[in-house]
């Protein structure tokens, strides 16, 4: 795989992470969001069914002495809906009559004005029309009329927000007192108790905490990414440094530090490729160490693994950044030079020749040991196109310039003959 497939893959790779962690963040975001919207409406339901009981204990307790009189000063008003509601004592003080409804009437007008919450009775069949119920309310009472327990309601209006709640009134046997003409019985709904507060400050609270929670999130999201990212980012270093050294392994000879075989082969057929399209000059340089068998029978296999590292070394360090040194097989290395006519690739042979006849390895029993090799040029001129087999003519053509090279007498540079053409 080539630099830019791999960095391409890194790229979706971390696209691919970035999402995952933006999912998982706003996953965490709404999890807790909805976690903790539901945790304040079951503290504010709970808030109301903690009224509404209250108020169905006293509406019980005054039920249970069929009403209560309390004495009837200035402001105090008789209800109209009840039948005989003043009795007068024997010290001659008046008192009316407060039944369950109106006690509970005027104990929700006491909570209204102190600003904690509205308490309202209602029912589908009235006596008193300011137990009129309202939309919502209608409702609910339907709703209770086919085994609803409880409704509840958020209402957001000009003045701010309200957390309306409602239970059904079932008839009781004290009830029938005053509504059994109304054609009720014990157990059925007679009508409801709504109960609610403003949650005004409550909502903004929830509005910081939902703007918090944001900015929570995005922080936290934007950490985890520079982990995530921090991590991958030495990931990819290590895994980049681990593909450049397979690489190198794949492509490079161990001993030599040149190109191996078969990565010269590749490289020379893409270089022949190229060469016919742009009618290039491309010239090959084939070299054989003499004697080199001698150097392993006299001195050992280990002198000449270091003769051979030692020519590969000065191959890499006279040959071009674009020309491909290799080592073909055993003692003979292999040169291919891009744009290169005949005649400079024969010079380029000659300093090699030279500079490898002066050089000097050590041996490990003392002294030195002084080498020479054979060479064979051939080249293609920017004119070759017909050719069928250019790679393989022109590496035989090398080879065999080696070959008249030694017979000839070694330590030379021979080269090959012209191409057709």
């Amino acid at each position: 795989m080539d630099n830019r497939g791999y960095g391409r893959l890194w790229r979706i790779f971390l696209v691919e992470i970035s999402l995952v962690l933006l999912i998982f963040a706003l996953g965490a975001f709404v999890g807790i969001l909805s976690n903790n919207n539901r945790l304040i409406e079951a503290e504010m339901l709970s808030h109301a069914r903690a009224h509404i009981k209250d108020i169905i204990l006293v509406r019980r307790w005054n039920a249970s002495y069929g009403g209560v009189y309390v004495e009837k000063r200035d402001g105090v008003v008789s209800s109209p809906y009840l039948k005989d509601p003043d009795i007068t004592s024997t010290s001659g003080v008046v008192y009316t009559l407060k039944n369950p409804a109106l006690m509970t009437r005027e104990l929700s007008e006491i909570a209204e004005k102190e600003g904690d919450y509205h308490i309202h009775l209602t029912s589908r069949k009235l006596r008193n029309p300011h137990n009129t119920p309202d939309p919502w309310e209608k409702n609910a009472l339907l709703a209770f009329e086919i085994g609803i327990k409880e409704v509840s309601t958020i209402v957001t209006t000009g003045s701010g927000t309200q957390f309306r709640y409602m239970v059904p009134l079932l008839v009781e046997q004290k009830c029938l007192e005053c509504h059994e003409d109304q054609g009720y019985k014990e157990g059925d709904v007679r009508g409801g108790v709504s109960v609610s507060f403003d949650i005004t400050h409550i909502q903004k609270e929830i509005e910081q905490n939902r703007l918090l929670l944001i900015v929570l999130t995005v922080v936290l999201f934007v950490l985890l990414l520079g982990v995530v990212y921090l991590f991958v980012s030495k990931l990819h270093q290590r895994l980049s440094e681990a593909l450049t050294k397979l690489n190198e392994m794949a492509t490079t000879d161990a001993l030599t530090g040149l190109s191996n075989r078969r990565h010269f082969f590749n490289q020379m057929a893409s270089e022949v490729n190229r060469h016919r399209r742009h009618k290039r000059d491309l010239s090959c340089i084939f070299m054989d160490l003499d004697h080199f068998k001698k150097i392993n029978d006299e001195h050992g296999h280990a002198t000449g693994d270091a003769t051979l590292r030692s020519v590969g070394q000065l191959l890499r360090k006279r040959c071009r950044t674009e020309d491909i040194c290799a080592r073909y097989g055993g003692e003979e290395m292999v040169i291919l030079l891009p744009e290169t006519a005949q005649a400079k690739a024969q010079e380029v042979a000659e300093d090699l020749r030279q500079q490898l006849a002066e050089m000097a390895v050590p041996l490990p029993t003392g002294g030195t040991l002084h080498l020479t090799a054979s060479f064979g040029v051939a080249s293609l001129s920017g004119d070759s196109s017909r050719w069928s087999t250019a790679s393989d003519d022109l590496l035989s053509r090398a080879d065999q310039a080696v070959y008249r090279a030694k017979d000839q007498g070694r330590n030379r540079v021979v080269v090959a003959e012209e191409n057709p053409g």
